[in-house]
């Protein structure tokens, strides 16, 4: 016993490290080989791991072959063998054994030395080096498990790799905005209980408006920044879907791809607005795409049926099939030609083909002639339209020659109607040029063409001269594009863009019901090529069947540098949207957004969870609609909850919705993805498309094909609304849908905004009275399912409630002026307890939003953009829009809205020439008042003081602080009204500041400073 204490633990040995490398064991009996060594070896302690002889209670009398079971059997069975006796803990012992060693095989029980070490040199000697089993090393000839099958493939191949990885923002960004954030609301209540027992006596009427515009104000920001508390970024795994969806493997043995079908919409409505050139090079940036050819569908609503852009996309079409291969072939960057060849940078940057120079050089004059002959359609439709409308009337006329003897009566009069021409010599089944009974806006018949058949299910590789460009080994095939524009007739209500996208939805599903879609603005073209695939990994991966759709940030291009009126709008699409990814996800903001389409249905999701409690702090599973009875369907608590069943009298269509849900579901690839699909269920090659199943594409775009249907109810995207975007994607988010914001690194769409101040502030009024419009309908949040997050119920909320914070706005800053005018402020005096809670919450402001532009990446010189149009739109589109919604809500007057224009300024030097144009509207009226009101009373309240006997200075110093506090963030309002600059003549300045002398002047005659009042005081002298 005295001598064995002395020695380490059992699983604890010596060791030295050879010249080779080596690690060698360092019994008692090699110490006394090497004396010298001790020292340097004792210094080295190495935990030997248990080895399949090293187990103590093994029984010699093992079975052959190691344990079937895996690490993943039940809890009963893993308790089993840990339990001390019986001959079952044995064998649950031998069962961990090395195949490397056989059942009689136990000599290396004996390999260890006196010290109960064990020998592994000799264990490795015995075993001829075999390590046993795994993935370092495979016994030839032996096979794992005879019972289970496992060979040495199951160990090799590659671990199961999720396809998306959430990326939380760094603890030490969003836990100090967490504290600050919690420090300010704390610093608001006491500021505001402090004003409420301060009141001004001297001036009541100025603290009470005041306090009231605080308190609304502290609620805004507070359903502003609580859906702000979680902010996430996500990441997407191109290759992991490449691998998973597009390698050989035993179910896709030929390598195909496996994805799902994805259905493009684009929305367009006028071509003079939405020039077809626009529109055209939209269209090629998705022909072009990085997607399974096969797999990809396009659709267009032309919604004014105009021959224009029919025959524009049949243009972008022809050209596409030279584009499309150039693009592969050499891997292009955007692939908008438009934008591509706008480009500043080296062209040849990366590009390694040398035929790249000539292969640019001449798709560039191909490109060029295409915009030539885009530009031209006008021209040549209306004189071919003038050819066939005289050769009509050369044909009465004749007629009419044949009936009365070759003579034309005098008193006849020829009419013949003058109908717009297709290039084919038939009549324009939709809008003419010249207004006719079924053939005029919002009154003709409904039109589906298909541009571009359906692919061929093989890749289509070009030859060394197709037309000229050397297209060998690149895949020459076209994705199936559709014209569809809806019929029309006067006595139906159309639902604007909202009907015209479910129409889409219908006859999608008829000619190629791809499971997803993805929907664009005719002017938000594809800037990545890979986005598709991006934003398919989130619908993919596990748990994405749960997803709705995936929303996508919209970028824009020809901004002006400044960004004057924050057309970027970084702060909402990078920060808020960001934010609301941490809850339930993002709303859904019109264009750039990925369906799946058996969401847009109205169907529940499958597993989903219900929010109860008073912060929705609790979570259980929501029963399913689906497995109640029908009459607890009919008496659910919501009518978001209960089963779409009217979808129309199209039986194809209704055949269509389960296939579209199961080729949407993620891959069973792995035992924790639930409601999966098979590998290789999607290799199936497209049928073509047939006279019967056109047919009923073209039944299903008819305006009677909803009636007595729940298609904009709760099917499709939902009508009532000017901003029917938000409102569809709030109905998905109530049956318990998530959604997902995806960034990519490279933007996935880029497109236009308005420059112009007057279009600028409209797009504004459209989106502020759709927010109004929300507010007074059952879509308002208040109202919603207990499927509905706490913090994301805030965020709808305030999608509702934010344009009436204009009213409280437009007071506030008003006030600054009153309080010059009349002498007095909001409080009493500018003491230091006041002072004290302005520089705190201030403070505490500055570095919240610091930190917001810290885990949001957006730009100082952006926020503060956008806290300036804040003001700006809230003093004019908001308020307006207030209005408009109370008339419509109360007096059941309709808005009607123009369509935001996409077309460039008529100054081709300036890219920027809209941004000067200046467009009176009555916007206008509430900012101007308020500039004019805060300078007149600025120069005022500083004569006031200056002639007083007794000058108040520190309530003109808190009057002029917050005057120029509005003037400064009306600024970019100010510079709108100018114009270009150096236009605006200098007597304008002149006549300003000779008004507001006068007035200030005047204003000191009615209201004299105290102590200056006498007898004389109401003559005027000079």
């Amino acid at each position: 016993m005295g001598g064995d204490s002395d020695r380490p633990p059992p699983a604890v040995k010596f060791a030295r490290r050879t010249n080779s490398g080596r690690v060698m064991s360092m019994s008692r009996d090699e110490e006394l080989d090497f004396p010298d060594t001790r020292n340097d070896s004792s210094k080295y302690t190495v935990m030997m791991p248990a080895t399949p002889d090293n187990q103590p209670g093994a029984s010699p009398d093992k079975p052959d072959g190691p344990s079937t079971g895996s690490r993943f059997r039940a809890d009963t069975q893993q308790r089993r063998g840990q339990d001390g006796g019986g001959g079952d803990s044995g064998g649950k012992l031998d069962r961990r054994m090395s195949s490397a060693l056989k059942s009689n095989n136990n000599k290396s029980m004996l390999l260890r030395s006196q010290t109960q070490d064990f020998d592994h040199n000799h264990w490795l000697f015995e075993t001829k080096g075999k390590y046993g089993i795994g993935n370092a090393y495979w016994q030839e000839g032996d096979s794992f498990d005879h019972e289970t099958g496992m060979s040495m493939q199951d160990f090799m191949d590659k671990p199961w790799k999720p396809l998306t990885r959430k990326i939380n923002v760094p603890p030490e960004v969003i836990s100090p905005y967490r504290v600050l954030i919690v420090i300010r609301m704390i610093i608001l209540v006491f500021f505001l209980t402090w004003r409420i027992e301060n009141p001004n006596y001297d001036a009541l009427w100025l603290w009470a408006m005041s306090i009231v515009c605080e308190l609304w104000f502290a609620f805004s920001w507070l359903l502003d920044i609580l859906p702000k508390f979680n902010p996430i970024n996500r990441s997407a795994d191109l290759s992991a879907l490449q691998e998973k969806f597009e390698m050989v493997s035993p179910a896709n043995p030929d390598g195909r791809s496996d994805l799902p079908g994805l259905d493009i919409f684009i929305s367009t409505a006028d071509p003079e607005k939405e020039p077809p050139l626009v529109t055209g090079n939209t269209i090629l940036s998705i022909l072009a795409v990085e997607y399974p050819v096969e797999k990809l569908s396009i659709y267009i609503s032309d919604d004014g049926g105009a021959i224009l852009t029919f025959e524009a996309m049949a243009e972008a079409v022809k050209f596409g099939e030279l584009w499309v291969p150039f693009c592969r072939k050499h891997n292009i960057e955007p692939r908008n030609p438009d934008s591509y060849f706008s480009q500043k940078t080296d062209p040849t940057k990366g590009k390694k083909r040398p035929d790249f120079v000539k292969d640019r050089r001449w798709i560039k004059r191909e490109y060029d002639e295409f915009k030539v002959r885009i530009n031209g359609l006008p021209d040549v439709i209306k004189k071919r339209c003038d050819s066939y409308n005289k050769g009509e009337e050369l044909k009465e006329k004749k007629l009419v020659k044949e009936k009365n003897n070759g003579v034309i009566p005098p008193d006849h009069k020829i009419e013949v109607t003058k109908a717009t021409w297709m290039a084919d010599g038939t009549h324009w089944p939709g809008t003419w040029y010249n207004t006719a009974p079924d053939h005029a806006k919002g009154d003709h018949a409904g039109i589906m063409q298909i541009l571009s058949k359906v692919p061929d299910h093989d890749p289509v590789m070009g030859g060394p001269d197709e037309m000229t460009l050397d297209f060998t080994g690149i895949d020459t095939r076209l994705p199936m594009f559709a014209y569809v524009s809806r019929e029309k007739r006067k006595s139906y209500d159309h639902n604007k863009k909202a009907g015209a996208m479910n129409a889409l939805v219908r006859a999608s599903a008829i000619l190629s019901n791809g499971p997803f879609i993805l929907n664009l603005d005719c002017d938000h073209y594809v800037y990545n090529c890979m986005a598709f695939r991006e934003g398919m990994c989130y619908m993919m991966d596990r748990g994405g069947d749960r997803i709705c759709y995936i929303q996508f940030p919209q970028r824009f291009e020809g901004i002006d540098p400044s960004d004057r009126y924050a057309n970027h709008n970084t702060v909402f699409f990078d920060g808020n949207m960001r934010a609301l990814d941490g809850l339930q996800g993002p709303v859904y903001v019109g264009t750039g957004c990925m369906f799946r389409r058996y969401a847009l249905y109205g169907f529940e999701p499958p597993r989903a969870i219900e929010y109860t409690g008073f912060f929705g702090q609790k979570k259980k599973p929501a029963k399913s609609v689906d497995t109640q009875p029908e009459e607890e369907q009919q008496l659910s608590d919501h009518p978001d909850l209960g089963l779409p069943k009217k979808f129309g009298n199209s039986t194809m269509f209704n055949e269509s919705i389960a296939v579209a849900e199961y080729q949407g579901r993620p891959l069973a690839d792995h035992f924790s993805v639930k409601n999966g699909r098979p590998p290789g269920a999607l290799l199936v090659p497209r049928p073509a498309i047939d006279a019967p199943t056109a047919a009923e594409s073209i039944a299903v775009i008819s305006c009677w094909f909803e009636d007595n249907t729940e298609w904009g109810d709760r099917i499709g995207w939902i009508y009532g609304s000017v901003t029917e975007d938000v409102v569809t994607g709030y109905r998905m988010h109530n049956r318990g849908w998530r959604s997902v914001y995806c960034i990519t690194k490279r933007d996935a769409f880029r497109g236009t905004a308005p420059i112009n101040l007057t279009d600028r502030l409209h797009q504004v009024l459209r989106w502020a009275t759709g927010s109004v419009e929300i507010f007074f309908s059952k879509n308002n949040a208040i109202l919603a399912t207990s499927r509905l997050k706490f913090l994301q119920r805030v965020a709808y909320l305030n999608v509702g409630i934010y344009p009436f914070t204009s009213l409280f706005l437009v007071v506030y800053c008003i006030l600054p002026a009153l309080c010059l005018f009349s002498g007095q402020f909001i409080v009493k005096s500018l003491d230091v307890q006041f002072l004290s809670y302005l520089l705190l919450i201030t403070i505490c402001l500055i570095c919240i939003s610091l930190l917001e532009v810290k885990w949001s990446g957006i730009a100082l010189e952006e926020w503060w953009r956008n806290e300036q149009f804040w003001v700006i739109g809230g003093s004019s589109a908001h308020l307006v829009a207030v209005v408009q919604g109370l008339l419509k809500v109360i007096a059941g007057i309709e808005i009607s809205f123009t369509l935001t224009s996409k077309a460039a300024g008529e100054d081709e030097d300036d890219m920027y020439a809209d941004l000067y144009i200046v467009k009176w509207t009555g916007l206008f009226i509430m900012p101007l008042f308020i500039m004019i009101i805060n300078i007149i009373a600025l120069v005022i309240g500083i004569a006031r003081t200056i002639y007083s006997v007794i000058p108040q200075w520190n309530k003109l110093f808190g009057g002029a602080f917050f005057s120029f506090w509005v003037l400064a963030h009306m600024y970019p309002f100010a510079k709108g009204l100018m114009g270009r600059k150096g236009k605006l003549p200098t007597i304008i300045y002149v006549w300003s500041g000779l008004i507001s002398i006068t007035v200030s002047l005047l204003w000191i005659v009615i209201s004299p400073p105290e102590g200056t009042t006498n007898t004389e005081s109401s003559e005027l002298k000079f």
